[in-house]
């Protein structure tokens, strides 16, 4: 049922998507779709946890060894192209983000994969500390997450050169964070 309602949402959006077109498009009947979803929000939040576990699922196999030897223009295309490949693989993503659905991750999801991450740029530069490990895995993102609308609202040709620019700044970022240290640039 999930696969259905994510395939309609992704064709007509969250507001024209139905729970007798989801049924229909699940070969279910509607009292079948609504004895586990009792509404079009309840089968929007149960595909938000799902595509929830499995980014977190993708962020998981960055591995600290493998990015300490990766450039922070490797480290950057790596993390955007996490990103861009799953809503490649789920066309449902934006529609099912947009929805007007109360979604909210708990505080320890959230922070799970930003540690990931600052585990990551500390593996990269272990002369950084954990705050600011965990500061730049914020930033780092928030460049991502921002990518998201724009990302939505273009065609593939256009996204393509987004994804481009959105790599690019993220290795400005991380390469001004990532670089050696100097007695100049101190970090607190």
């Amino acid at each position: 049922m999930l696969d259905a309602a994510a395939s309609l949402l992704a064709e007509v959006g969250y507001d024209a998507a139905t729970m007798t077109e989801i049924a229909d498009r699940a070969n279910a009947s509607i009292g079948t779709v609504y004895q586990y979803f009792p509404n079009k929000p309840a089968i929007v939040l149960a595909l938000r946890s799902q595509y929830v576990a499995e980014m977190e699922e993708r962020w998981a196999h960055l591995n600290e060894e493998t990015v300490a030897e990766m450039s922070a223009e490797q480290i950057a295309h790596r993390f955007v192209e996490l990103t861009t490949d799953f809503v490649e693989e789920h066309p449902a993503y934006f529609a099912i983000l947009d929805a007007p659905v109360k979604y909210k991750r708990s505080q320890e999801a959230r922070n799970r994969l930003r540690e990931r991450i600052a585990k990551v740029f500390r593996s990269k530069k272990p002369a950084i500390s954990q705050e600011v490990a965990f500061r730049m895995a914020n930033v780092a993102l928030g460049i991502i997450k921002s990518m998201n609308k724009l990302y939505a609202e273009t065609n593939s040709k256009e996204r393509e050169e987004l994804v481009k620019e959105y790599k690019v700044a993220l290795a400005a970022y991380l390469n001004s964070r990532l670089a050696p240290f100097h007695k100049d640039r101190m970090q607190k």
